[in-house]
């Protein structure tokens, strides 16, 4: 089996998707094709204040799993929003003028 090598631009992104953007650990390396042992290690490496014993999957905890998708929830509304302001400006902008 070949060893896959990864470079350090790719660890820091990988890193960031767990400590900025909210990715578990499990999730991060699963989109990344990882192993979550590799992701936990570059996290300590890269981001050695971050406590990734809170970064586990929430699906281990329902109460961590309702706080997500309540905080995912209201997110996606958000994002919905701003959808749909940009679609009515672009409408607006698009016109031709007489």
């Amino acid at each position: 089996m070949v060893r896959k090598h990864y470079s350090k631009e790719f660890k820091a992104g990988a890193v960031r998707l767990v400590t900025e953007q909210g990715y578990t650990i499990g999730e991060a390396a699963k989109r990344l094709d990882l192993d979550r042992k590799s992701l936990h290690d570059w996290i300590g490496k890269f981001a050695p204040s971050f406590n990734a014993a809170s970064a586990t999957d929430v699906a281990e905890d329902p109460k961590a799993q309702a706080a997500e998708l309540r905080r995912l929830r209201r997110e996606n509304e958000q994002l919905r929003m701003e959808r749909d302001i940009l679609k009515k400006a672009a409408a607006y902008f698009a016109k031709e003028p007489s």
